[in-house]
């Protein structure tokens, strides 16, 4: 079924670039897009270092990026976006399908033909005096049964030179299409980035998605959340598969055992750091390898497991707060080949953060590109500035990360930010309790988010702003699958952020998040027991690692195991908030598991 709305455009007096591939449905549909674009130039990437080093050069000349001290961080510039376009904007989001219940009550709706015809008004001439860029790029693998191609158009040098660090990036792509015509359609222009006119719309019956009105990379970059999520969560429940926002990391014992595990956490609630984990002295050869630090495409195998993928092959990362001892590994990451966006500046060309390593400077320019003290109001760097670097440069990524089949998942970990209720680790009783924890998953607000510090919004799986259809069908999904699996990986629940009644953390967390892991990994080896509780399976104090762990010790293991009934009798009304919004598809099988829940409390 396709929706697109005939364009009518005479192309006669056209005459664009040479295209760098023979998809006579690639040519077609740039050249129509161009006509209504109205671009002075087409620009066909191929992918190459040379055309990368060209690109560059003319981005520096615009003043698009900056370079940064090549010294202290070879093949690393700056780039600073419009204060009005920092961050993804859910209000300009929108799934359109043919009927709103396709979309569900969670995501914004619009009919397809009428957005089409809307979009369509606003990108018309909107590349005048303008190159478009044709994006050709792999979402997974080269050669993967799961890897998607994707072709994006857009009139930003910062999203090419972009998406060819975040995606597989140029003739490849081209390569693994032949001549077939399902590819994902991208087109993307900045106009003026005016937020009155910022919408990045999603069409699934189509496989297409339009981008207009911004140059933040969650909104432009449409290989990572747009295909990866939003298209890719429907095409996965139309095809037999799992899109999800998780990271893929994997745990090699002395040994050499390996575990993958997959794990979904929201916003600030540390994925990167986790994926990228260094185990503390106490796990001398023991080594954690990161797959993917955001995404993971997963599928039951031939032998009856869940396989995972990154689709990505790069990390878009928050900046500040990390650190050497936050995330070692990060910092060894970008320490070259890194574009940052929205930091703060010094004046010897290097790039500075809140939380960075070492002293707070006296004085540099910030976000904006005003002068910056210890005294002024404002952060130096904006709360969201993000990196962009090749996952290639992560010292620890994974031996695995370009096999086409992906790797085995044995446990899949949801988790959000509380101070309060939930226990910092425990396991479900099974699949469909599983997915009850993930669907109920709830993270505290930052203070920068409507709603005020405190406040738990509820994000089943982390995909609340992701899933590309409606949300209980997307939660009927995830129970369907177990019937794809003989073997279905175990499914855990963990907390790293309860506080005590002063407001202190009672987990030290970090590096010592190797030693939940290391239950984890025990428990889906067979090799530790647990008890039962109202919960879940929760450790047996002789079964979970506390040697030299200083200052923790059983009587701090169990005030962050407690399970305090009053807290979660309001817990438990609050799924029932959640579940009144997807009452209309909400499955039976999870109304049952709150029973059981709520009969155990």
């Amino acid at each position: 079924m396709t929706t697109q709305i005939e364009l009518r455009l005479d192309m006669s007096d056209k005459k664009f670039g040479q295209a760098n591939t023979s998809n006579e449905t690639v040519i077609k549909w740039a050249n129509e897009m161009a006509a209504l674009c109205q671009p002075d130039n087409i620009f066909w990437c191929d992918g190459s270092e040379g055309e990368k080093s060209e690109l560059t050069a003319q981005a520096l000349q615009q003043g698009i990026l900056t370079t940064l001290n090549q010294e202290k961080l070879p093949g690393c510039y700056y780039h600073q976006s419009n204060p009005n376009d920092v961050a993804r904007v859910e209000q300009c989001t929108f799934i359109c399908t043919e009927t709103r219940e396709e979309a569900g009550p969670t995501n914004n709706w619009a009919p397809p033909k009428e957005m089409y015809e809307k979009l369509y008004s606003l990108f018309r001439g909107s590349m005048k005096g303008r190159t478009m860029y044709v994006i050709p790029y792999l979402m997974g693998p080269l050669g993967s049964p799961l890897t998607k191609v994707g072709v994006e158009l857009t009139d930003s040098i910062y999203v090419a030179l972009s998406m060819r660090i975040m995606t597989r990036m140029g003739k490849a792509a081209y390569e693994q299409l032949r001549n077939r015509a399902d590819f994902n359609r991208g087109l993307h222009s900045m106009l003026d980035l005016n937020p009155e006119r910022r919408f990045i719309c999603h069409f699934p019956q189509d496989n297409t998605i339009l981008s207009v009105g911004s140059n933040y990379g969650g909104n432009v970059l449409l290989g990572k959340k747009c295909l990866a999520l939003r298209i890719g969560s429907c095409l996965a429940r139309k095809e037999g598969w799992m899109a999800e926002h998780m990271l893929i990391l994997g745990v090699e014992s002395p040994e050499g055992e390996k575990t993958f595990v997959a794990a979904a956490f929201p916003s600030a609630c540390g994925k990167t750091n986790f994926a990228m984990l260094v185990p503390p002295q106490r796990y001398e050869g023991w080594k954690v390898w990161t797959v993917g630090d955001d995404i993971a495409w997963m599928k039951p195998g031939p032998d009856g497991r869940l396989y995972a993928i990154n689709p990505e092959s790069g990390y878009f990362g928050v900046i500040p707060g990390t650190n050497s001892k936050s995330n070692p590994n990060a910092v060894k990451t970008i320490s070259r080949d890194t574009v940052y966006t929205n930091a703060a500046l010094l004046s010897d060309g290097d790039v500075w953060w809140e939380g960075k390593d070492g002293p707070v400077p006296s004085e540099c320019v910030d976000w904006r590109g005003n002068r910056w003290t210890p005294e002024s109001k404002e952060k130096a760097a904006h709360p969201n500035s993000r990196f962009a670097v090749p996952m290639m440069n992560n010292p620890v990524v994974a031996p695995e990360v370009n096999d086409p089949q992906g790797v085995p998942i044995s446990a899949i970990i949801f988790g959000g930010r509380r101070a309060n209720t939930i226990p910092l680790l425990f396991q479900a009783f099974n699949w469909g309790h599983g997915v009850y924890l993930g669907a109920t998953m709830g993270s505290e607000m930052t203070a920068a988010a409507v709603g005020g510090v405190g406040q738990v919004r509820r994000d089943p799986m982390a995909m609340l702003p992701f899933c590309g259809y409606n949300m209980g069908d997307y939660l009927a999904h995830w129970l369907h699958m177990q019937r794809l699996m003989k073997s279905p990986p175990q499914i855990f629940h963990v907390n790293w952020f309860r506080k005590d009644d002063s407001g202190n953390f009672l987990w030290p967390g970090f590096g010592e998040n190797m030693r939940v892991l290391k239950w984890i990994v025990d428990r889906c080896r067979g090799r530790v027991g647990a008890k039962e509780s109202a919960l879940g399976w929760m450790p047996r104090i002789e079964d979970f690692d506390l040697n030299g762990l200083q200052g923790f010790g059983p009587e701090q293991f169990e005030k962050v195991q407690a399970i305090n009934s009053e807290e979660w009798k309001k817990e438990i009304l609050l799924h029932q908030e959640l579940f009144m919004t997807l009452r209309d598809t909400l499955p039976k099988e999870l109304i049952f598991e709150k029973e059981l829940l709520v009969s155990r409390i």
